[in-house]
């Protein structure tokens, strides 16, 4: 079973990766995908393609149940804001094997999405 924890939202959701089906938010079983499948709000001006950074979060635990960034997110994180070491583009973050994640949703973010930014 995979698990992911949304910060500072404490939503927890486990499933199987096997069975989660893709809803067309970013890569399948990414972190966005996973979000959208549980209805957790997750900022994605750009649908998910990895043409923004509104679904930036930063990976607290278990990237190692995570692909490999490639460069073209890599590139894309260069632009966000509050950039750090454990930053990732949700929509890019797809989760390759069972274990615990749990994400931050970065301030400016959820600030983005409260004042209704898009």
């Amino acid at each position: 079973m995979a698990r992911v924890t949304f910060l500072p939202l404490d939503k927890t959701v486990e499933f199987d990766l096997d069975a989660l089906p893709y809803k067309e938010h970013g890569r399948p079983k990414s972190l966005l995908d996973v979000a959208v499948n549980f209805g957790i709000h997750l900022e994605h001006a750009c649908g998910g393609s990895c043409a923004c950074t509104t679904c930036h979060v930063v990976v607290i635990k278990g990237a190692e149940c995570l692909n490999e960034m490639d460069d073209g997110e890599q590139d894309r994180l260069d632009m966000a804001a509050d950039l750090t070491l454990h930053s990732r583009l949700a929509c890019q973050s797809v989760i390759e094997q069972d274990g615990e994640v749990v994400v931050d949703i970065p301030d400016w973010n959820r600030n983005y999405v409260s004042e209704g930014g898009h």
